[in-house]
């Protein structure tokens, strides 16, 4: 098996048994690390017949981390970030702020790497719109799943919601991910056209 599949592995399983080691609440940390572990197993079941590029599994590791995290402390209070972006958003925890900014950044990468290897939209201009579209729309509908579990799990509503009382929470969580988007399709883009021409010379040979 490849060394490097197998140290993505190692590193998921750490951080996920760290994480379900007497995290804040159970309930919540399972709902907030399901989206890791799906994704682990999509990963893990394509690893052979659809390989990603190496940059996309290093985006990946990094948001299941981040998304590990987050179920480990409730995203309200994970250490260290009360000062975190307190010139935006002042008087809460910010953590989910940077889960938002990776739920844009790192599905506009996921998205742009089926898109360009499939070959479905040749136009840069409407490859951008559609993928930047798509990350919107993936994070409108994170917001309406997690408006619909804390309804019917009325004791861990406010951790898996994560408002901290801000009004604009909802709002503010989807124009992060809007930026996070946009941020990696003008930043990585030509690295990632690089490596999805390797890949491909690779399973020509």
């Amino acid at each position: 098996m490849n060394i490097y599949v197998l140290l993505w592995a190692l590193i998921f399983l750490l951080v996920g048994v760290a994480s379900a080691i007497e995290p804040h609440d159970y309930f919540t940390w399972f709902l907030e690390s399901l989206p890791a572990l799906i994704g682990a197993g999509i990963l893990w079941y394509f690893r052979r017949s659809w390989p990603l590029t190496p940059m996309l599994y290093v985006l990946i590791l990094l948001h299941c981390v981040v998304l590990l995290v987050g179920a480990h402390y409730t995203y309200a209070l994970v250490p260290y970030f009360d000062q975190f972006m307190t010139f935006v958003w002042d008087g809460r925890n910010n953590y989910d702020k940077l889960g938002h900014f990776f739920q844009g950044f790192v599905p506009a990468m996921i998205c742009r790497e089926i898109v360009v290897r499939h070959g479905i939209i040749d136009s840069v201009g409407w490859r951008r719109f559609f993928i930047i579209s798509f990350c919107l729309g993936f994070s409108a509908f994170y917001e309406l799943i997690e408006w619909w579990v804390a309804l019917l799990s009325d004791e861990a509503a406010e951790s898996f919601l994560g408002t901290q009382g801000y009004v604009w929470d909802t709002q503010s969580d989807m124009f992060l991910a809007l930026i996070g988007s946009v941020v990696a399709l003008f930043t990585l883009s030509h690295w990632h056209d690089r490596q999805i021409q390797q890949l491909n010379n690779r399973s020509h040979l």
